[in-house]
Formats: C-alpha cells, structure tokens, sequence
C-alpha cells in the first residue's frame, strides 16, 4: 500500500532531521579513515556518498514538495 502525502511529509522531515546527520558523521568517519587520495577521487567518492544517502528513501521525498494531491 502506497504511503499517504501526509505519511511522506512526516517521514521526509524524520529523515532529514535525523537520518541525515546520523549518516553524515557515518559517511565522514569512513571517508576520514581512507588514505587521502588524488583531489579528483576524493571529490568522487564524496559525491557519492552525498547521492547514497537518499536513494533507499527516494518514493518517500517524491512529490513532497507539490501541493496535497488529495486535498
């Protein structure tokens, strides 16, 4: 069953202001724990981890910002 607009909002605001953080220091600590790279590696495998993070949670953030479909 689909989540309702309302339901995703919620869980929208709940990922960014707690999953987001939580994941920033993860990716960070294992980034920091990498030897240091070429500068263009390491601009890589930040972007990545920048898009990683959203991906399990992409039908959450889809549509959020449209107005209600039901209302």
């Amino acid at each position: 069953m689909p989540m309702s607009y309302k339901a995703r909002r919620r869980w929208s605001i709940i990922l960014l202001l707690v999953w987001l953080p939580i994941y920033t220091i993860i990716a960070w600590v294992v980034l920091v724990s990498i030897p240091r790279q070429h500068i263009a590696i390491e601009f890589l495998m930040y972007a990545v981890a920048g898009i990683l993070w959203a991906l399990p949670f992409k039908n959450v953030f889809k549509g959020v910002g449209k107005p209600d479909p039901d209302g």
